[in-house]
């Protein structure tokens, strides 16, 4: 038998936050803090390369919506969340995006990169030819400023990526 040291571990590990509440919650308000909780751990976090990890999240904060929701993921130069904002809102099957208000927030947060994202209250994540459309209006738009378009998702049952089907 040798006689080995014992090696100390190079990294603590953090024993895990505990949350306690005053009252009940209701399911609503449960999700809503776990997003937020989603929320605050991503940003300037994890770097948002992979497209699982931009799905997760979206799944989170776009699938509960009724209606249409246009939101973006304003990223740093390393691809760090700095901020998801819910910029439009429409109806059951349409929200309005404008170029204009896209650029403002970017300018506003210093971001160097972005994600769009929206949902399909229907369910069908299958991107339109109007999701298209916008989503080159506002790369071209962004482009002007050298801010990068990374990709788009459509949130329904599925997720759908326009990079992953080559469609940026």
């Amino acid at each position: 038998m040798t006689n080995t040291p014992a090696v100390k571990p190079t990294t603590e590990i953090k024993p895990a936050k505990q949350y306690v509440t005053t009252r009940r919650l209701t399911e609503s308000e449960l999700f809503d803090r776990a997003c937020e909780l989603l929320e605050e751990k991503l940003t300037r976090g994890e770097a948002f390369c992979a497209p699982q990890t931009v799905k997760d999240f979206l799944r989170f904060k776009l699938a509960p919506y009724e209606r249409e929701v246009f939101g973006v993921l304003l990223l740093d130069n390393q691809h760090q969340l700095i901020e998801f904002r819910e910029l439009f809102f429409g109806t059951i099957n349409a929200a309005p995006v404008y170029p204009r208000e896209v650029v403002k927030a970017v300018l506003e947060t210093n971001a160097a990169a972005v994600i769009f994202a929206h949902n399909h209250p229907s369910g069908v994540a299958e991107p339109s030819d109007a999701d298209r459309r916008v989503t080159e209006r506002l790369k071209t738009a962004l482009n002007t400023i050298d801010v990068t378009t990374l990709d788009h998702f459509v949130v329904g049952k599925d997720i759908v990526s326009f990079a992953e089907r080559g469609l940026l």
